[in-house]
C-alpha cells in the first residue's frame, strides 16, 4: 500500500508574526514529500515512524471524542492500518522548518477523515478556516501549539495568503523566471531545530512591553510590506524591506539564529549580497535567504549549501 504524496512547505514571510496577526505567505515546496505506506519488511526508520503513529492515533481518538463537531475519523480503519505497520515515508527533513509534521497531518486527514473538505470544491474563506482549525488541533500533538498552516498548505498544495488569523485565502504568486538573477534560497544550518522551545522563548519575550512594541512597529510592519511587495512583483521594495526585516530579526531574535550564523547574517546586511531570515521557528534547520544576484550570493556563501526555492 502507498498513499498519495504530500509536499513540504515554505513560509516565505510571517514566522512568529502570524501569532500576532501579521500577514504571511506560505508556498508548497515540491522538492520534499511524504506518503503513508505499509511495507512487507519495514526498515528501522519505518518501525520508529509506526511507533510514533500509534501514539498519534490515541491523540486523534481523544480529539474526536472531545470535539466531535470539529472532525471525525474512520478510527477503526486507521487503527488496523497502524497495526499492520503503516508508517509515514518521508524525504522531508524533520526540525528543518519545512513542514514535516504538516505533511503527515495532511496525509492522515486525507485518508481517514469523514466528510472531508477537498481541494476540488469551491474553497470559500469559511472552508479554509475550518480546515485550518482542524489542522491546528491535529498538529498540536507535535508542537504544543500550531497555527494549522503547514498541513493546510501541504493538503491543498497551493500558495496561501494569511491576511490575519481569521482571514486567509488561496493566492497566486508571480511566475518564476528560471533564468532570473534574483532568488529565494534555503541555507542548511546542519542543526536540527526544535519548534516548541523556540515558540516558548518567543511567548516569554512577548511579556516584555519593549519586545511587543518592536514586533508591532517593525517586525509586523516589514513582514506585511514584504508580502505585498512579493505578490505585487515589486522587487526593488521587496529587497529593501527584506533587508530591514533581516536586521530586526538579527537584533531581536538572536536565540532563534544558531550562533555560528550570526556573522554571515550580518555580512549579508553589510554587503547587500543576500539577506537572511528565519525559516519556520528557527533554532536550526533551514535559514531562508533572499538575493538580487544569485551568483553573488553563491560566491559570498561558498562554504554553504544553497538550495534554490524560487527565482525571479
Amino acid at each position: 500500500m502507498k498513499g498519495p504524496l504530500f509536499y513540504s512547505k515554505i513560509l516565505l514571510f510571517g514566522e512568529y508574526g502570524i501569532i500576532k496577526d501579521s500577514k504571511g505567505l506560505s508556498i508548497p515546496y515540491n522538492f520534499y514529500n511524504g506518503a503513508l505506506k505499509v511495507d512487507e519488511n519495514p526498515s528501522s526508520e519505518a518501525i520508529k515512524s509506526n511507533e510514533s503513529l500509534r501514539k498519534y492515533v490515541v491523540y486523534l481518538e481523544q480529539l474526536q471524542n472531545e470535539q466531535p463537531e470539529l472532525v471525525r475519523f474512520n478510527i477503526e480503519l486507521l487503527k488496523s492500518d497502524v497495526e499492520r505497520g503503516m508508517y509515514f515515508d518521508s524525504s522531508i527533513p524533520q526540525g528543518y522548518g519545512v513542514g514535516s509534521s504538516g505533511a503527515l497531518v495532511a496525509a492522515i486527514y486525507d485518508k481517514y477523515a469523514d466528510n472531508k473538505i477537498t481541494v476540488l470544491e469551491n474553497l470559500t474563506r469559511e472552508k479554509l478556516l475550518q480546515l485550518k482549525n482542524i489542522f491546528s488541533q491535529m498538529e498540536s500533538f507535535f508542537h504544543g501549539k500550531s497555527s494549522g498552516l503547514d498541513p493546510l498548505n501541504s493538503y491543498l498544495s497551493i500558495p496561501i495568503l494569511i491576511n490575519s488569523k481569521d482571514n486567509i485565502e488561496a493566492t497566486g504568486i508571480p511566475t518564476q523566471s528560471t533564468n532570473g538573477k534574483g532568488a529565494v534560497f534555503l541555507l542548511d544550518s546542519g542543526i536540527v531545530g526544535e519548534t516548541a522551545p523556540m515558540v516558548n522563548i518567543f511567548m516569554e519575550n512577548l511579556k516584555d512591553q519593549g519586545f511587543r512594541t518592536m514586533l508591532k512597529n517593525q517586525f509586523v510592519k516589514y513582514t506585511d510590506a514584504c508580502v505585498e511587495n512579493f505578490l505585487g512583483g515589486d522587487l526593488k521594495s521587496l529587497f529593501s524591506n527584506t533587508k530591514k526585516l533581516s536586521k530586526v530579526v538579527l537584533n531581536n531574535f538572536k536565540p532563534m539564529i544558531p550562533e555560528q550564523f550570526h556573522g554571515i547574517w550580518q555580512k549579508g546586511i553589510d554587503t547587500n549580497d543576500y539577506y537572511l531570515k528565519l525559516c519556520g521557528s528557527g533554532g536550526g534547520g533551514y535559514i531562508l535567504g533572499f538575493t538580487e544576484d544569485l551568483e553573488k550570493a553563491k560566491k559570498s556563501l561558498k562554504d554553504y549549501k544553497l538550495e534554490v526555492v524560487y527565482q525571479f
